[in-house]
């Protein structure tokens, strides 16, 4: 591998350097040295203490990447105000879920319901040898698994949580001898993972040692290998539903404008729940408002990500997983979402913008930040479909991006405050605002 100079580059222990030293080693790999180092810097805290506290989050950190936090005022969430943090780059996205708050505000708001809470976790084994004799085990030994829990469980259990269902499933007709123990859980507030995690790895070990000694195996039966214990990001029985409805003519001021665009806008996600290519882009607009408060909330995106995505595909094939309907003159539209979110534990009561974003929401509980979660990916689903069958997405989305095209061409304040005048009854696309500055300048 070769860095930034062209040269060939290995480095042994470098977790083990300090932060000075990794800062050296890094900086010695561009062409100049010390504007590298001077960017590190830059973004570095200049409270040492938070700083501290940033850098042991993970390891090998060498400063902060910094990701713009915003708010979308004026949600209306089961009767109640509220502002939303978001942390996202995208320029359009604050924007159009703030504009989706304030549509829906005037028509009773959103609704959202917690549909169920359970987790899951497997611990993969494999067996060889006959089947109903690992039944006939298993039924033997259920409660000596969960009792080998129970020092883990005792907190989860003492605040409504813990080890809710524990079975035997056969999965040998997908990979010869290859078996699951299936554990369901209840977490409360916390997203769970390392609790269930520790949980399955016990009853792996559990599972192991009792098959070692039961005296009806064979010693081919009695070596149970487990390959892994580990939870599951896929959430199909912890959903939340999220939903807004009102009388078609009452969508837009002119009743049968209102009516024409009731009409495209169920025909447009009607299209996302049958054409993969469209699903995908639709959804990924839904995950542009879920990700951007996963990330203020201090939740683990990427297994927010993962399990919605795959909630997406169960059927089989790729599509929308919100819906729209017109029925009776009632224009509903509506998401259903698997979220395994925490209020308490990982970053949550450690970074100090995650604490700040849990206050702006009113301190939720785990259920109820999943309806804002929810929420958000709606009001964002809404106000992409309704760019697109209306104006079209380009045209509010440039606006918003007008900034970082100025920016792009080291715009000065003055050029900016020109542009922006410019461009409020024009396109936006690179091309215009190069001619604009290119114009500008020429005088």
């Amino acid at each position: 591998m070769t860095n930034g100079k062209g040269q060939v580059t290995f480095v042994s222990g470098f977790s083990k350097k300090t932060k000075a030293e990794k800062l050296d080693w890094i900086s010695q790999q561009f062409h100049n040295p010390s504007q590298a180092l001077e960017v590190l810097h830059k973004y570095n805290h200049n409270d040492q203490a938070l700083q501290t506290l940033h850098d042991e989050f993970i390891e090998n950190a060498l400063t902060n990447f910094y990701m713009p936090l915003g708010v979308a005022p004026n949600f209306i969430i089961n009767g109640k105000t509220l502002t939303i943090p978001m942390a996202i780059e995208e320029s359009s996205v604050v924007a159009a879920a703030s504009n989706a708050a304030k549509f829906w505000s005037t028509k009773g708001g959103f609704n959202a319901t917690i549909i169920g809470t359970e987790k899951v976790g497997h611990v993969h084994f494999m067996y060889h040898g006959d089947t109903q004799k690992l039944n006939i085990f298993f039924e033997q030994c259920r409660a000596v698994l969960l009792a080998s829990t129970d020092e883990i469980t005792r907190n989860m259990r003492s605040r409504g949580g813990g080890i809710t269902a524990l079975s035997l499933v056969n999965k040998s007709d997908a990979i010869p001898d290859y078996y699951q123990l299936d554990v369901r859980f209840e977490t409360q507030d916390a997203m769970g993972a390392n609790f269930i995690n520790s949980c399955l790895e016990q009853l792996g070990t559990t599972l192991k040692a009792l098959a070692a000694k039961h005296a009806d195996f064979s010693e081919k039966e009695k070596a149970i290998e487990v390959v892994m214990s580990i939870l599951s990001n896929y959430v199909p029985n912890c959903m939340v539903e999220a939903v807004v409805s009102c009388p078609v003519n009452e969508l837009l001021a002119n009743p049968k404008d209102s009516s024409l665009f009731a009409d495209k806008f169920v025909q447009a996600v009607n299209i996302a729940a049958v054409e993969p290519f469209r699903a995908v882009t639709h959804n990924k607009g839904i995950m542009n408002g879920i990700d951007a408060v996963i990330m203020a909330s201090g939740n683990d995106l990427r297994a927010v990500s993962a399990g919605i995505h795959a909630h997406a595909a169960a059927s089989g094939q790729y599509q929308s997983i919100s819906k729209a309907e017109i029925k009776d003159g009632v224009f509903k539209f509506s998401l259903s979402v698997p979220l395994a979110l925490g209020t308490v534990g990982g970053l949550t009561k450690l970074h100090p913008l995650v604490c700040w974003c849990h206050e702006l929401m009113g301190t939720p509980n785990a259920q109820e930040l999943m309806q804002i979660v929810a929420v958000a990916g709606l009001a964002q689903n809404f106000a992409a479909v309704k760019s697109l069958v209306t104006t079209g997405i380009q045209q509010g989305h440039m606006k918003m991006h007008l900034l970082n095209i100025l920016n792009q061409h080291q715009a000065t304040e003055v050029e900016k405050k020109s542009a922006i005048a410019h461009f409020k009854d024009c396109n936006v696309s690179h091309h215009t605002v190069a001619d604009f500055l290119a114009k500008l300048r020429s005088v």
